[in-house]
């Protein structure tokens, strides 16, 4: 008996109880597809990080107070013997040639108020580099300039959400509100930018970092965001940076400079490792449906144990049965990885469309990788049933009741 002619009657076996087939290749196919789906979701989420901090600008080391040790990828924070201050922004912005702009960052939060109306904000202290280093754009007015960060000027830029909650639809630009507890005039409102790494810079008040010093009684910073000249001179500028600090807090490194590079690298292994282990979840699915397989091949071989006699009295051999019976197997296990194929396809490609929030990006690695694997499970638990059906000695099977 030749190839096509066995894997026709495996098919009209398998056809002649198509609820059965169907129900055994269910656990195929929600396998596969949930393979397939939860791999595109880290590779989304991958894709949106990296996408997100190219949106917050390239080219950018962040120096954070505190020294940090790396524990298998991750940054492990300690105490810090000093904390970063203001003059320590204006060294780098002086002595370093590698960078275009080293922005000392004022973090802190208060309430800003407009005639009946309040509400507690994030306030960024910051300077006139600031948002071209974060790549934000001014919709109306204008941003903060060189002259409102020397003399400390109590000016505002305000987030688009601060700004509709306070003030309504109205133009604000020369209207005054209140932060703390000093008068501050609104001189622009940023572009919608939305959230980025989990933070609402819509939701967002930004003043000259020389007023927030004084807004919040403090010289020490949030952090300093560098701006580089270019990628290539990322590592040049982190070493300069750090032998300058180094040499200003009396030869103790009690700082962080981190990369975004390292940054989107660190995250990258917690997505792998969440992968990886969500994908080996789905894949037990697989594992239960090829025992499914299994089971109905046992099955089928005892309700066709006649049949097998009588094909081996007109002269079947045994490695025909064991042929059709594991090809038998196998359509249900091609069959079903390919429907989960389809299925985790069309979920990976339309969920976003739906929920937007929801990062998937179809992977075909992973595609190829579930359909394969499918077929293997029905291969490794068809084995044993058909070479079961294939040892069958005739004369008991045509006997079979």
């Amino acid at each position: 008996m030749n190839v096509v002619e066995t894997l026709r009657i495996s098919y009209d076996s398998l056809m002649i109880n198509k609820i059965r087939s169907m129900l055994t290749m269910l656990g195929v196919i929600i396998g596969v597809a949930a393979v397939i789906l939860l791999v595109s979701l880290g590779e989304g989420a991958r894709s949106y990080i990296q996408k997100e901090f190219g949106d917050l600008g390239s080219n950018i080391l962040v120096v954070v107070p505190g020294k940090t040790a790396k524990e298998g990828g991750m940054h492990m924070g300690t105490s810090a013997v000093r904390k970063l201050l203001y003059s320590d922004a204006v060294l780098i912005e002086k002595r370093s040639r590698n960078i275009l702009h080293a922005v000392p960052i004022i973090l802190g939060t208060s309430w800003i108020k407009y005639g009946g109306k309040s509400r507690d904000t994030y306030i960024v202290g910051a300077n006139e580099n600031y948002f071209d280093v974060r790549n934000l754009k001014i919709g109306i007015g204008r941003g903060i300039s060189a002259s409102d960060v020397d003399s400390a000027r109590r000016v505002c830029v305000l987030g688009k959400t601060v700004k509709k909650e306070i003030l309504g639809e109205a133009n604000p630009l020369g209207t005054f509100v209140t932060i703390g507890n000093a008068k501050y005039r609104i001189i622009g409102i940023m572009q919608p930018k939305g959230v980025a790494l989990g933070f609402d810079i819509d939701d967002v008040v930004f003043i000259p970092n020389t007023a927030a010093r004084e807004l919040f009684d403090t010289d020490r910073l949030f952090n300093i965001t560098v701006k580089v000249k270019g990628p290539d001179l990322i590592q040049d500028a982190k070493r300069e940076i750090r032998e300058l600090l180094i040499k200003r807090h009396a030869n103790k490194e009690d700082f962080t400079i981190l990369s975004q590079d390292e940054m989107i690298a660190v995250m990258g292994k917690i997505l792998n490792i969440m992968t990886a282990v969500l994908a080996g979840i789905a894949a037990i699915s697989l594992i239960v449906g090829g025992i499914g397989i299994m089971n109905i091949m046992l099955v089928s071989v005892r309700e066709r144990t006649r049949e097998i006699g009588i094909r081996k009295a007109i002269g079947a051999k045994n490695r025909d049965i064991l042929f059709q019976f594991l090809s038998e197997a196998m359509t249900l296990s091609i069959i079903g990885g390919i429907g989960g194929v389809l299925l985790g396809a069309a979920i990976a490609f339309t969920a976003p469309y739906f929920m937007s929030y929801l990062p998937a990006k179809l992977a075909w690695w992973s595609v190829i990788l579930a359909f394969f694997f499918s077929a293997a499970v029905g291969i490794f638990f068809g084995v044993y049933p058909a070479r079961k059906a294939s040892l069958y000695d005739p004369v008991v099977a045509l006997r079979y009741e």
